[in-house]
């Protein structure tokens, strides 16, 4: 049976992927988004489109007490990079925004709420897999308002939202925004690589993060809203697999027959030194295994880029 969703941030990378499969199940989805990192045509066609902030109650008013199967926040300023520049906008897209879609929720009589939140949450971490009990120490403003969205969601538990977190690592493919060199490594280096001038590294090449393509991240979030046994739970969706940055890069090269020169400069703020997911939980709990590899998904978005320019 058709279900109604509320998919925030449909004009960006990753809400325009999940609010699409959602639509072509045969669902009618909903969207808000500002239009600040995404773009008008992202949105896929059939969903209703509300222009603006999801910490703005006029947007939320637009939805006009519609009550949905379930809320999926994925909206957000989404670079540690850019926190450092405007925290206070930060912490309102990333946890007032939540506030008060729960609020909404709770009016609306809307139970089930998925929350994209990030692997930034752990902070600084030793090079192992690092799994959902780890201790959060953030090191960045926007991994500071995700964890604390995460902990506004278990609060509200206990008044009938019944929440899911997906702490989601490093995530690529086609659709990325290639515009923006300041949020998604592989989009970064791979746009570096198509354009002109050097590729330009911040940081060192020995940094490693667990990289995931988008196909196997919308697998995840049609699965949580399918499970009940997700509610109340917080899950890594990644791979498990370490890369680092001169490993991404050698083999951007390799496969789009680009060769460059790489130049390294300072580091950003807040930007963690390396992480990947141990994702048993999500596995055992909810049989999720990724089913693109590395070398497969640059690929595909590869192939992608080029083909639109």
């Amino acid at each position: 049976m058709p279900k109604k969703y509320l998919v925030t941030g449909a004009a960006g990378f990753i809400g325009a992927a999940v609010a699409r499969k959602l639509v072509n199940l045969g669902n009618t989805v909903w969207t808000i988004d500002n239009l600040s990192s995404g773009c008008k045509e992202n949105i896929p066609a059939g969903v209703v489109f509300i222009e603006g902030d999801c910490q703005d109650k006029n947007s939320l008013a637009a939805l006009k007490d519609v009550s949905f199967d379930a809320i999926l926040h994925i909206a957000g300023q989404s670079s540690g990079e850019i926190s450092f520049e405007d925290p206070v906008y930060d912490l309102r897209t990333n946890t007032e925004s939540t506030l008060l879609l729960i609020k909404y929720a709770l009016k609306t009589r809307c139970e089930r709420f998925i929350y994209a939140s990030s692997m930034s949450v752990y902070g600084a971490v030793e090079d192992a897999p690092i799994n959902e009990t780890h201790a959060c120490q953030p090191l960045s403003f926007y991994a500071v308002g995700k964890l604390a969205s995460e902990n506004y969601l278990r609060i509200y538990q206990s008044q009938g939202i019944k929440p899911t977190v997906l702490r989601l690592f490093n995530v690529y493919g086609a659709g990325q925004n290639m515009q923006n060199l300041k949020q998604g490594m592989v989009s970064i280096y791979l746009a570096q690589l198509l354009g002109e001038g050097d590729l330009i590294v911040k940081g060192a090449l020995d940094r490693f993060r667990d990289l995931i393509y988008i196909d196997d991240v919308v697998d995840v979030f049609l699965t949580i809203l399918e499970n009940e046994r997700s509610v109340g739970n917080i899950y890594n969706v990644g791979t498990s697999k370490k890369t680092t940055v001169a490993e991404l890069i050698e083999l951007l090269m390799r496969i789009s027959g680009i060769d460059k020169e790489i130049k390294q400069v300072a580091g950003t703020p807040g930007d963690q030194r390396g992480i990947y997911g141990d994702i048993t939980k999500i596995r055992n709990e909810l049989g999720f295994v990724p089913r693109i590899n590395l070398e497969a998904g640059l690929d595909k978005m590869i192939k992608w880029a080029k083909e639109s320019n």
